[in-house]
C-alpha cells in the first residue's frame, strides 16, 4: 500500500482515492493504536468536518469505524479544525478527527488525527496506523481488530454548543477591544463561515463578511486565502481598515492592508512576535518557522533581537519544536500560525483576533506594523522530475546551488526541496531584485532538468 499520510493527514479525491471503506479503516485503526493500551475507561472520540458534501458520506464512515472500536463519539459539524482540537481537550476526549482537504478544490477531502489533549501525531504514530491498516488489508489472522459487542460497543451523539464554546475561547484570547476597526474577513465558503464573524464581531469589531455561504459544493472556489482578489476588492470597497482570508478548514489566515496590499504569514509572524515581546510572553525572545520563511522575516527578527529557529516545512514541524522548546509562537508563511498558550493548531480565526488587538493597541494601520519587516523577492520553480531524492542530491545540481550562493553572496539564498506528495523538486530563490531571484532560479532549475533521469 502506498504511504496514507501526507504533510497533513490523509487527503484524496473523495469517494475515489479517499473512500468511505478507507476512511472507516483509517478510524478503527487509530482508535487501536491511540487508546488501545489504556482500557481503564470507555475511549471518548471528537469528531468535526468542513463543509464540503462529501464529509457527511465520510463522517459516517468514521463514526462507524470508532463505534465499532468501542469508541463513543462526540460528533461536533461543521468547525474548524483548530476547533476541534480544541474541543478534544476541553472534553477530555482521548482522540479527534477531523474531515477536511483545507484549502484543496470541493471534490478533495482528507483525515487529520488528533491525540489527546488535541495535539497532532508524530510521524512514528501514523506510521503504527498505516501498519494496522496494511496487517489488517492483508487478513493477517494477529492484527484482527477486537471487535467489541453488546454494551461495549461505540455510541455516538452530537455537541450543539462545541462553536459557542470555541468562540469563548477565541474572544477570551485577547484582553484589547477591538472596537473601531472594520475588517473584511473571507470563509472560503468553508468551516470558517458561521465561527469568524462572529468571534470578531463579539470581540467589538465592524464585520463585513464574504463569502460565508457554504453549500457543501463551493468551499475554497475562487475565494478565501488562496484566492485574495474578492477580499482586497471588499476591502477597498467598504474603507476597511483591513481583510483577513481563510481557507477552507480556518487553520490559516492571511490579511490585507487598507490598500489592498497583501500581508502574509511571514509579516503576521513578525508583527505577533513583536507584540508578544513587549508582552513579556515571547518565550526565549524566540520565534519558529519554517526553511520556506521568507530571509526578511530573519532579518528583521535578528534586528529586534529575537532568535529565529527554522524546521522543515510542515506546520507539524513547527508545533514539535515549539513544544520542545516550550516556545511561544510560531508558524508558516502561508498563513498557519501557532500560539501554543491559546491552541494546539494553527487557528487563523485565533491569529486574526490578534492582529487586530496589536493594530488597535498601538493605534497603528496593519501597512504601519507589517513594516517592520521588508520580504525579499523570491521566485518559486517547480521541477518535474524522475527521482526526487536523487536529483536533488545529484553532484551537478549540488554545484549549481553552490555556485548560486556564491553569486548571491549572502544578500539572498537558494532552497532546493523534494516535494513530499509530488514528483517535483521545487527551487526557491530570494535575492535583493525579483529579476536577479529569477534569473538565478531558472538556472539552478535547468541543471535539475539535465540531472533528473527523466526530467
Amino acid at each position: 500500500m502506498a504511504r496514507l499520510f501526507g504533510t497533513d493527514g490523509v487527503r484524496g479525491r473523495a469517494n475515489a482515492d479517499l473512500t468511505p471503506e478507507l476512511a472507516m479503516s483509517v478510524a478503527l485503526a487509530a482508535a487501536h493504536v491511540l487508546v488501545e493500551s489504556d482500557r481503564s475507561h470507555q475511549p471518548l472520540a471528537v469528531v468535526g468536518r468542513d463543509p464540503r458534501a462529501s464529509g457527511e458520506m465520510l463522517e459516517a464512515a468514521v463514526v462507524a469505524g470508532l463505534t465499532s472500536a468501542g469508541a463513543n463519539v462526540v460528533r461536533v459539524g461543521v468547525l474548524p479544525t483548530p476547533g476541534v482540537a480544541f474541543l478534544v481537550a476541553e472534553v477530555k476526549a482521548d482522540l479527534g478527527v477531523m474531515l477536511s482537504a483545507s484549502h484543496n478544490p470541493m471534490p478533495d477531502n482528507g483525515i487529520k488525527l488528533f491525540a489527546a489533549g488535541g495535539h497532532k501525531l508524530p510521524d512514528e504514530t501514523e506510521a503504527e496506523i498505516e501498519a494496522a491498516i496494511t496487517a489488517a488489508a492483508t487478513g493477517d489472522p494477529a492484527s484482527a481488530w477486537r471487535r467489541p459487542t453488546g454494551a461495549n460497543i461505540g455510541r455516538a451523539h452530537d455537541l450543539l454548543d462545541g462553536a459557542d464554546a470555541y468562540v469563548a475561547h477565541l474572544v477570551g484570547s485577547i484582553d484589547q477591544p477591538l472596537a473601531g476597526l472594520k475588517v473584511v474577513v473571507d470563509c472560503a465558503n468553508g468551516a470558517a463561515a458561521e465561527v469568524a464573524p462572529v468571534a470578531y464581531r463579539e470581540a467589538g469589531a465592524e464585520v463585513i463578511a464574504i463569502h460565508a455561504a457554504p453549500d457543501g459544493r463551493n468551499i475554497n472556489e475562487n475565494c478565501g486565502s488562496t484566492h485574495l482578489e474578492q477580499v482586497k476588492a471588499a476591502v477597498l470597497e467598504h474603507g476597511a481598515h483591513l481583510g483577513l482570508a481563510h481557507d477552507g478548514d480556518a487553520d490559516r489566515c492571511l490579511a490585507v492592508t487598507a490598500d489592498g496590499d497583501l500581508i502574509d504569514g511571514d509579516q503576521i509572524m513578525a508583527i505577533l512576535a513583536l507584540a508578544m515581546r513587549d508582552a513579556g510572553t515571547l518565550h526565549d525572545n524566540t520565534l519558529v518557522a519554517t526553511v520556506m520563511s521568507n530571509l526578511g522575516l530573519k532579518q528583521a527578527m535578528q534586528a529586534e533581537g529575537i532568535t529565529l529557529l527554522e524546521t522543515k516545512v510542515g506546520d507539524r514541524y513547527v508545533l514539535e519544536e515549539l513544544r520542545r522548546g516550550g516556545f511561544t509562537l510560531g508558524g508558516e508563511q502561508s498563513g498557519h500560525l501557532v500560539m501554543p498558550a491559546f491552541a494546539t493548531t494553527g487557528d487563523g480565526v485565533l491569529t486574526g483576533l490578534h492582529l487586530m488587538a496589536r493594530m488597535a493597541a498601538t493605534g497603528k494601520s496593519l501597512a504601519e506594523l507589517a513594516s517592520v519587516m521588508t520580504p525579499l523577492p523570491q521566485v518559486m520553480i517547480n521541477v518535474v522530475v524522475g527521482d526526487r531524492a536523487a536529483a536533488a542530491s545529484h553532484d551537478l545540481v549540488q554545484e549549481a546551488v553552490a555556485k548560486a550562493e556564491a553569486d548571491l553572496a549572502g544578500t539572498g539564498r537558494v532552497l532546493l526541496r523534494p516535494s513530499g506528495t509530488e514528483p517535483l523538486v521545487r527551487v526557491m530563490v530570494e535575492a535583493a531584485t525579483a529579476e536577479f531571484a529569477h534569473d538565478v532560479a531558472e538556472r539552478v532549475a535547468a541543471v535539475v532538468r539535465v540531472a533528473s533521469p527523466t526530467g
